[in-house]
């Protein structure tokens, strides 16, 4: 009876999944564009939920992986690097345009590379100090986006990468609205469920990983890195291993948000992004994926449901301009986050393992 009761409640789910960005899209793209915002920060938020609540290893920088899959794609599917240099623009006259196929594996190539070089000089760190290089490592990486321009430009500084192509699936480009039976699915809408395809993979993946003996032993280095050690666990490969499989999920989706934007700058990628990440894996659950995705889901959703809000009250002209909605908006959500810390320390879904071996020390 469980099986079943669990199968019809994932069919229900599915089915919910498939229909919201219609009825979403009667209301306007708007809403549709805020969950396709979503989704790419479950993206995020379950590669560093591997970092964090896997191995227990606190990363503030998890927002560079974010930006080297960006820009990874920015310079692959832009005219940039064709009118930069002369002699890619012999070779790539009309510029490159990767396909899709193609921009997944080598985003997630190049951020897990940059993960496991990121872990090699922290192994020995723990908490605060760990916290403190990553917190460095993504500002690094920050600021080489913000001054490649000169003397070579390849970032093209502050300014940018703009006409960044958008991803084409089976020949359908997702960029264009289409058609289906004289209704019209929009361009964000076609997004969604590219997205909803990547997100349902990495739970898939990381469901696995987390019943695997990898997932197994990045547990024990979380509970206890010395007793794991003693029983013969790799420490240092599987440290190395959580941050090359956690940016690797930051990588695809900065790939798919350049794809998604077709604009993006150095602003995007700054400290609070990574902040935010964070605590969307802490306020949902860490180490618990259903938590985690509501973490995200309400963290990545709530400021833009507070910017209709506050439009919709005209906050500005009732208060005689003394208001920002931009700031109340900022305080609403922090104002939020401390309410649900307080009253639920563990995260709003917590991982019921953790509850259990909770209960018994108390």
């Amino acid at each position: 009876m469980i099986d079943f009761q669990n199968k019809r409640a994932l069919v229900v789910t599915a089915i919910l999944l498939l229909l919201l960005p219609l009825l979403l899209q009667s209301m306007g793209n708007f809403w549709v564009r805020t969950a396709d915002m979503a989704l790419l920060y479950v993206l995020l938020a379950l590669g560093l939920n591997i970092v964090v609540g896997f191995a227990g290893l606190l990363d503030l920088g998890f927002v560079a992986f974010f930006a080297i899959g960006a820009y990874l794609y920015g310079l692959m599917a832009s005219p940039h690097l064709a009118e930069t240099f002369e002699w890619f623009a012999q070779v790539f006259p009309n510029g490159l345009h990767t396909p899709i196929w193609l921009v997944i594996p080598l985003a997630a190539l190049l951020a897990g590379i940059f993960g496991i070089l990121l872990g090699a000089p922290t192994l020995k760190l723990r908490g605060d100090y760990l916290a403190i290089v990553t917190l460095g490592f993504g500002e690094i990486i920050r600021v080489f986006m913000n001054n490649l321009d000169h003397p070579v430009n390849i970032t093209n500084g502050p300014k940018g990468l703009g006409q960044i192509d958008g991803i084409t699936v089976l020949g359908v480009p997702l960029a264009k609205p289409l058609e289906i039976g004289g209704f019209t699915l929009s361009s964000v809408t076609l997004y969604y469920y590219l997205f909803m395809v990547l997100v349902v993979a990495s739970v898939i993946i990381c469901h696995r990983l987390e019943l695997s003996r990898i997932g197994r032993a990045w547990m024990a280095i979380r509970e206890d890195e010395i007793a794991a050690k003693a029983m013969g666990i790799n420490t240092r490969n599987m440290k190395l291993l959580a941050f090359g499989m956690g940016a690797t999920f930051g990588g695809v989706s900065g790939s798919m948000f350049a794809a998604f934007q077709g604009f993006i700058s150095p602003e995007s990628f700054s400290l609070m992004e990574s902040v935010m990440i964070v605590a969307m894996v802490v306020l949902g659950g860490i180490g618990h994926l259903p938590g985690v995705i509501l973490g995200a889901v309400l963290l990545s959703a709530l400021p833009e449901v507070l910017r209709w809000v506050s439009g919709l009250l005209d906050l500005q002209a009732l208060t005689g301009g003394r208001l920002d909605a931009a700031i109340l908006r900022q305080l609403l959500i922090a104002l939020a986050m401390i309410i649900i810390m307080l009253m639920r320390p563990r995260g709003l879904w917590p991982s019921p393992e953790h509850g259990k071996s909770l209960a018994k020390t108390a």
